[in-house]
């Protein structure tokens, strides 16, 4: 059995889809399966069972000898959200009860860290562990990432096998409920059915132009390569947190042109303001630091940011469909 948490979620409903499309069949769904918007990413798709995140640890004592490995996808993703005490809950005390566990039954961990613990990228985007106690995040979501991370560099006792991934801008297929917190591809899409045009937000710093701001954006199929790299390259000598990005920042006016191409409109392009309650939380650039994921062997090509949305608005968005 494989486990995935956050399985009726944007990453996790797409790493079901694509360990589905290599023979694996016999997973584990943790999540809330009463917040019903998500689970349409889980039609059709092929399982063994689901379990309720709150009932997820009283299982896996059970039902632990059956489990070969556990995907940890399941957070509270909002990073406007600013109760801590929430954040607390599912994403750090949560975590670490996932990864006691995995330490007492010997289970190997693949866990979502977040490239939101680099802030504003003051320390630039290496994923070095020395690096993890000086970050500054941003928001209260990047900061309950980061207190993961170094809790678990701390830990004496730890998976004999454990990765935890820092994901960037990751779009594509099954976010249709995120709301707010979709990407940029997917509302843009929205915008231009809508409204016949794309609105990004205005630089307010003069080191960038209108549209200029540049990001690593990860199309969501190509971080489920890495995560199913991984769950066959389980190397205790590899054991760490990793950057999952392309490696190539992009900007949003590329953004734009690969969407206007996808959908073969003419752009119709204006600026808006970044909102006020987000706007001295921006950043203006990532781009992650590779190397060290390369260096244990992937070596499968990313997607460049056209590239993916060409994939994303034809085979889903235009028809709504999910992975």
């Amino acid at each position: 059995m494989i486990v995935i948490t956050g399985a009726a979620g944007f990453i996790g409903s797409c790493l079901l889809s694509k360990l589905n499309e290599a023979g694996f069949n016999d997973l584990v769904l943790v999540d809330d399966f009463t917040k019903t918007e998500k689970l349409r990413n889980i039609d059709r798709k092929q399982y063994s069972l689901k379990v309720d995140r709150s009932k997820f640890f009283n299982w896996l004592d059970k039902e632990h000898k059956l489990v070969q490995f556990i995907f940890h996808l399941g957070a509270r993703t909002d990073t406007t959200e600013f109760d801590f005490k929430i954040l607390n809950k599912l994403n750090l005390e949560y975590s670490k009860q996932v990864w006691q566990k995995c330490v007492k039954y010997g289970l190997p961990l693949v866990y979502a860290s977040s490239a939101a613990t680099y802030g504003g990228g003051e320390f630039g985007y290496d994923d070095e562990h020395t690096l993890c106690e000086s970050l500054n995040p941003l928001n209260p979501y990047g900061i309950s990432k980061n207190e993961f991370d170094k809790w678990a560099l701390e830990q004496e006792g730890k998976p004999w096998f454990w990765t935890g991934l820092k994901f960037f801008n990751v779009y594509g297929p099954n976010e249709y409920h995120k709301g707010r917190m979709a990407s940029v591809v997917f509302h843009a899409f929205n915008q231009l059915k809508e409204k016949g045009e794309m609105l990004l937000f205005r630089s307010h710093i003069k080191e960038y132009k209108d549209g200029e701001q540049k990001r690593d954006f990860i199309y969501v199929k190509d971080a489920c390569e890495v995560m199913y790299f991984l769950m066959h390259n389980r190397k205790a000598e590899n054991n760490g947190i990793y950057n999952l990005g392309t490696g190539i920042a992009s900007s949003f006016n590329t953004l734009a042109e690969g969407l206007f191409e996808a959908l073969g409109k003419n752009p119709e392009l204006s600026y808006i303001d970044t909102p006020e309650d987000i706007r001295d939380k921006y950043q203006y650039f990532t781009e992650a630091k590779m190397d060290k994921l390369r260096s244990i062997g992937y070596d499968k090509s990313f997607r460049d940011l056209k590239a993916g949305i060409a994939d994303y608005v034809k085979n889903y968005l235009v028809e709504g469909e999910v992975y």
